[in-house]
């Protein structure tokens, strides 16, 4: 059961005018959030989810990733509901933000990712692409992880769902400055399946640095 200064919390943000962005969460709301035992701060970051707008996903989000010990309590069964709510690539991305360091520290399995890839929902799918991008990316606190992203990128080298492809051709370009030559063999070696785009896109970034040049002036 919640506690009633979580409850206060919820209605606190749910009623503020004010706050319309994500951006414009306060950061007294912030701080109070940071003083909550991890069982509360778990509970309201739900609460604020399952109102089921990005503004409240992503207060959630954050006041996951603002607390001092709440995240090493983030697993499956916080994750599931509000990966469930995913219905674009906002909310994936969102959801991302906690998945994916969950899985990089070993409190989301790499059986659970892989479940994702064969879901009939697109935005699961996508959702495991996107997690990959913390494996990697240094300023996400990425170190690289070749073996687990390009796994993930194998089992959905032949969808071609526009949300997936993006997703893919994401998740390649984050390795590619990881571990290059990986990506150039996994291009070489999915040259049959991938996207068209995600060749492209990919391609452009090893040669130009760019997932798209600028045009040619005439």
């Amino acid at each position: 059961m919640a506690s009633e200064q979580v409850l206060r919390m919820v209605e606190q943000l749910a009623e503020n005018s004010e706050y319309r962005h994500p951006r414009e969460l306060p950061f007294t709301f912030i701080q109070e959030a940071a003083t909550l035992s991890d069982d509360d701060a778990l509970e309201l970051a739900t609460r604020l989810c399952m109102l089921n707008e990005h503004k409240y996903i992503r207060a959630g989000v954050i006041i996951i990733e603002r607390h001092p010990t709440a995240f090493g309590r983030v697993g499956w069964e916080f994750l599931e509901p509000i990966g469930n709510l995913m219905d674009d690539w906002g909310k994936v991305d969102m959801f991302a933000c906690l998945a994916g360091p969950a899985w990089r520290t070993g409190q989301l399995s790499d059986a659970q990712v892989m479940r994702w890839t064969h879901s009939a929902s697109r935005w699961w799918r996508r959702a495991a692409l996107v997690c990959t991008v913390f494996l990697n990316r240094r300023t996400l606190g990425g170190t690289g992880d070749t073996p687990r992203t390009l796994t993930v990128c194998d089992a959905l080298a032949s969808d071609k769902d526009d949300m997936v492809v993006k997703g893919m051709s994401w998740a390649l370009r984050d390795l590619l400055k990881r571990d290059r030559n990986a990506v150039e063999r996994f291009l070489e070696e999915h040259e049959g399946e991938l996207h068209a785009r995600v060749k492209r896109e990919v391609r452009n970034k090893l040669l130009t640095g760019r997932k798209n040049p600028p045009r040619k002036r005439d």
